[in-house]
């Protein structure tokens, strides 16, 4: 039996790689983007897969979005529920320097990879099956134990608030059997991670989807890299 399964961010890098392979093992998928009409990749892929992919506007970082986006997907999955939530999206600012870092910067980066995704997957939770999975898409940069310079501090703040959402989350789902993991997909050849990068988007999601579908509910809460390694908070 196909599973329900919603990706944010799902326009381009890991989210796009995440739907091509959801699509390619019998998922029926949402995929969540800021702007749907811009997203070619994705329209084509809906286009190839009638019925088994739905693209829905979504930007995490907004409140008005975010409850417009809830109560617009039962319409779309209509009787269903959400077996798998990949919480995606997240935004980098690149070029920070200590003593001109803007608060702007902090505030979106903090909206839209650490609120944004705690916040979704709140207003989401009635619509998940019990023992669903939540996968939020951290880095090792939200590391504490792992920084060893001053570099892309919004990204950093906002990753560790992230992973401490996803302990949350874990705690607050539980009792229904959801388990929820934090997920470093290693460095990987996308916008943000560049050319020069190590893994594929394809390595990177493929072992990801591996970790995610492996995961026990013991142990929901912990923050694991693509190959199913534990990271240090």
């Amino acid at each position: 039996m196909s599973r329900r399964s919603l990706v944010t961010g799902a326009n381009r890098g890991l989210g796009l790689e995440f739907v091509r392979q959801l699509l390619a093992r019998g998922d029926r998928v949402i995929a969540a983007c800021r702007h749907p009409g811009k997203a070619t990749a994705l329209n084509s892929l809906a286009g190839e897969h009638p019925g088994r992919l739905h693209v829905l506007p979504l930007d995490v970082a907004d409140e008005k979005s975010r409850t417009a986006f809830a109560h617009e997907l039962p319409l779309v999955i209509a009787d269903e529920k959400l077996d798998l939530l990949i919480n995606n999206a997240g935004v980098l600012h690149s070029g920070e320097r200590f003593g001109s870092v803007p608060a702007t910067n902090l505030d979106d980066s903090l909206r839209t990879n650490a609120s944004g995704p705690f916040l979704l997957t709140q207003a989401l939770a009635p619509l998940l099956v019990d023992g669903a999975r939540i996968a939020n898409l951290s880095s090792t940069m939200g590391s504490i134990a792992s920084r060893t310079e001053f570099r892309s501090p919004s990204y950093c703040i906002s990753k560790a608030a992230q992973n401490m959402a996803t302990v949350m989350l874990a705690k607050a789902l539980a009792p229904r059997g959801i388990g929820v993991i934090a997920l470093h997909p290693g460095w990987v050849q996308t916008e943000m991670g560049g050319e020069s990068a190590q893994t594929s988007p394809a390595q990177a999601v493929a072992g990801l989807l591996r970790v995610i579908d492996a995961f026990p509910l013991e142990q929901s809460g912990q923050f694991l890299d693509w190959q199913g390694e534990v990271m240090p908070w």
